[in-house]
Order: C-alpha cells, then sequence, then structure tokens
C-alpha cells in the first residue's frame, strides 16, 4: 500500500561552526541526516550568505531552503528537526541566539496550525514582543516567514509559487514586498 505523503517546507541556517565542519558543511549534512524512509528530500536552494538576526547578535549565517515529501505529522516533524539540530551542537540557550544548526518548519501541505485565531495572533505580534516570547505549539505557515528575506530568498530558489495559506500571496510575492536592501543582503555563496 502507497503512503500517502505531505509536502513541507523547511527553512535552514547555520552561524557557529559544528566539529571540523563548515557552515555549509554542517548545513549539508543535516539534509542528508534528515533524509530517510518518511522524510524524502525533493529540492534544495542554493545557500546564501546573510546578516545575522537581528543585526549585531553574531557571526553572519548561511541559510537554505529544503522541500520535502513526509509521512511524518507537523509535530513528529518538528521533533525530527530538533533531533537533528541536537545531534549537530544546538544548545536552545537564548531566542534568536547563535546557533550551529537552525530548522524551521515554514509549511506544511497548506495546514494553518492550531487554527487561523491563534495564527494571526502570532503572525501580528510586534517585534519588540517576537524576541520576548515564543509559542508554546507548532504555528504554521511559520508566522515571520513573510518577513524574513533570509527566509524568502532560499525558498524562492526552490519554491516560488509556494502559495500561503491565509494570505494567499506566492512567495515570490512575498519576496518582492520586502524592502530591496533586504532581499540585496541575501547573497548566493
Amino acid at each position: 500500500m502507497n503512503e500517502i505523503l505531505s509536502k513541507a517546507h523547511v527553512a535552514l541556517g547555520a552561524n557557529l561552526p559544528h566539529a571540523e565542519f563548515s557552515l555549509e558543511m554542517t548545513l549539508s549534512q543535516a539534509i542528508a541526516t534528515l533524509s530517510g524512509p518518511d522524510v524524502v528530500i525533493r529540492s534544495v536552494s542554493r545557500f546564501f550568505s546573510t546578516p545575522c538576526f537581528p543585526s549585531g547578535a553574531g557571526p553572519d549565517y548561511v541559510n537554505a531552503a529544503i522541500e520535502l515529501a513526509t509521512s511524518l505529522s507537523p509535530t513528529d516533524l518538528l521533533d525530527r528537526l530538533h533531533a537533528v539540530e541536537h545531534e549537530y551542537g544546538r544548545a536552545r540557550l537564548q531566542r534568536w541566539g547563535m546557533r550551529t544548526l537552525d530548522l524551521d518548519v515554514l509549511s506544511y501541505d497548506d495546514q494553518v496550525l492550531p487554527d487561523l485565531i491563534v495564527y494571526r495572533h502570532w503572525a501580528d505580534l510586534p517585534p519588540e514582543q517576537q524576541i520576548e516570547v515564543a509559542p508554546e505549539q507548532m504555528i504554521l505557515p511559520h508566522p515571520r516567514l513573510q518577513d524574513r528575506a533570509f527566509v524568502l530568498v532560499p525558498l524562492a530558489d526552490i519554491a516560488p509559487k509556494w502559495r500561503h495559506p491565509v494570505s494567499g500571496r506566492t512567495v515570490s510575492d512575498m519576496l518582492h514586498a520586502l524592502p530591496a536592501d533586504d532581499i540585496a543582503s541575501v547573497t548566493p555563496l
């Protein structure tokens, strides 16, 4: 019997080396580690150099995005991503801090989780509060993806026509709505 697979997009980033790996090697190895019978990597963006976010919080990042097909539920996929982060030395010490590996679920099919009201709360949260609080549950699509060139530029590499299930905008639309300086700061390696 064929298993029904869901499509997900995942953002990858790193700004601290892990062991003997360069940032690019860490991302490549993490993608390989993530791949398996229940996670099939369908597409991988180019790798991009991006300024640290928030500005001044540490060294620049290497960012990328992947599209995958999975039989895992959204929460099981997130658990798998956290396990891979841990394997590559990720310590969750501070929100938006430096990290050896960051893996974020951006989308999972066209699901809005846990519901539209909670999604909108987190998507509309003022920037000063975003730094201080984090949701206790998975929010999908990622509530900040439309605001971040370091996410949208790699995602546009692999899924420019993916349509946000709440706003209805494509990745290309969201990217072109950002300030030109933000987009220009994300450069291919």
